[in-house]
Order: C-alpha cells, then structure tokens, then sequence
C-alpha cells in the first residue's frame, strides 16, 4: 500500500511591524486624525487610523512588533487598532555592528528572531543596505518593504504585503 505522507505544513511568514513611519506618519502636514487620545497619551496616537488593525490582522502572517515603542505598543497601539497582544522584539543593547555598512540598527536582530522562516520587515528606514544584508545572512525569504512615512502604510503597501505574503507558500 503506497500511502503518501504530508509535509507539516509551513509556519505562517512573521511580519516585523514598526510603529513611527509605518503607522504614524511623519514628517508632512494635514494629517487626518481618528479621535483624540488620552489626555496624558502621545500627541501623536490620534493619526493612528483604526482601520489599519483590521487590515493587519487579515494579512497572512504572525504579526511581531519591531518597534522601540516595545511593549507600549500592546498597551497603547493594540487596543487603539483592535489588536490581541502580539509579541515584541526584544532589542539588544547596541554593538559595534549597529549601522555599519549603513545598514540599520534592527536588521541583525530580525534576521536572528526569523531564524530562518519567511519574514516582512515593515520599516520606514529601510535600505539598499539592509537588503544586501539580509540577502547574504537569511536563507529564507524576506521582503524588506519601506514604507513612505509621510503617509504611513496605504493601499499600494497593503497590496505589496498581502501578494508576497501569498506567493510562495
């Protein structure tokens, strides 16, 4: 009898979400705000729009702050975009390596919490570099996605992030 025997199949690809650029933008002017934050919050918060939660959630993915806001970004982000608690990236103290070759600060770090398995990094500071970087050091797939942070993530990057995410599989 030839019974054939299914792989386990893949973990979902991590999504490396970073707070300032991507989901509050910066850096223009008349941004639309999504209500007032809490009176002793960020100024800020109030250009988070909670329509992006959704959105995130419905990615397929494992989403995984990547953000110096750390753990207030499950305090202060997630229930503000309708969001479980989601893992943080845990930064180490900074080293010699930190942005050498202009590469950014985070790109190690990442690399080594993927340890291996497909990833997005979600960035307004991404570069050439960081790509290099990754390309030479990560043996599984990566997408590297900057987003402009004068307007946070829109349409294009939803459909960049959900077709890669996608493919591949």
């Amino acid at each position: 009898m030839n019974r054939s025997v299914q792989p386990p199949p893949l973990p979902l690809p991590l999504l490396f979400l970073d707070v300032d650029g991507p989901l509050i933008p910066f850096g223009g002017q008349g941004y639309p705000t999504y209500g007032p934050p809490d009176a002793d919050a960020h100024p800020l918060l109030a250009r988070v729009d909670p329509a992006l939660g959704p959105r995130l959630a419905a990615l397929p993915c494992e989403l995984v702050w990547a953000t110096t806001w750390m753990e207030d970004a499950n305090e202060v982000l997630g229930p503000r975009l309708g969001l479980p608690r989601l893992p943080v990236v845990d930064w180490p103290e900074p080293s010699a390596e930190d942005g050498r070759g202009g590469r950014h600060w985070k790109t190690r770090t990442l690399v080594a919490r993927a340890a291996g398995r497909a990833f997005v990094w979600v960035d307004d500071e991404i570069t050439a570099a960081d790509r290099a970087w990754v390309a030479a050091h990560h043996p599984g797939r990566a997408l590297l996605h900057r987003v402009d942070p004068r307007l946070g993530l829109g349409e294009a990057d939803f459909a960049a992030l959900d077709g890669w995410l996608r493919t591949g599989r």
